[in-house]
């Protein structure tokens, strides 16, 4: 009996792990990481947002070193996802409709390097479909996007207080947001496409 029951038990954990999705990774910066994570979060096939740093040379750099600009990372989100429920081009197209791609010296009220665009690619064919992406975003805004697609690099998890920030302090959340004149500046660039909150 114990035997039986043993067997079954091993089948049952392989099963679980057969059953278990396959995460992949993909890395982005769009000038304030809270503003990055409710888009992606609400994908479904989309496991976890992360807010971090990454794209930078300081190890374990905190909230106060990034925003003073002086370690080279950007504010970026870390998304793991189930590649057979969500592509990777379609995280591509909510990340190009959430960032204004024209700016180069940050993303709307927020100036400095830490705050620029990029896509981190993890593998060749992210960086191809990112590249054929940026062309299509190019042509269609008619300007240069100054987006960077780079390696990605080692990313550092915030501080837990910056995790799912638009969830903990709503009121300071949409205030900044607001202020900041993000969702104006995206509803110029995307119409009906941009994203938003």
């Amino acid at each position: 009996m114990s035997v039986v029951l043993a067997v079954a038990g091993l089948v049952a954990a392989a099963e679980a792990r057969a059953a278990k999705p396959v995460l992949a990774r993909a890395t982005f910066a769009g000038g304030c990481f809270w503003c990055m994570e409710p888009p992606f979060e609400k994908i479904p096939g989309v496991a976890s947002v992360t807010s971090g740093y990454t794209g930078g040379q300081k190890l374990n750099p905190s909230y106060e070193e990034v925003s003073a600009g002086g370690t080279g990372h950007a504010e970026s989100v870390e998304i793991a996802y189930d590649p057979a429920k969500v592509t990777y081009p379609q995280l591509l197209d909510v990340f190009w409709h959430n960032v204004d791609p024209l700016q180069g010296d940050g993303q709307f009220c927020d100036h400095g390097h830490q705050y620029r665009t990029a896509i981190f690619y993890h593998d060749a064919e992210q960086k191809k479909l990112a590249e054929e992406s940026k062309d299509k975003v190019q042509a269609r805004l008619g300007k240069p996007v100054v987006t960077e697609i780079v390696a990605a690099s080692r990313f550092y998890p915030a501080e837990e207080y910056h995790q799912d920030f638009y969830k903990k302090s709503p009121v300071r959340y949409y205030t900044y947001r607001a202020g900041c004149g993000r969702d104006r500046r995206l509803k110029e660039l995307w119409g009906a496409e941009a994203g938003g909150h």
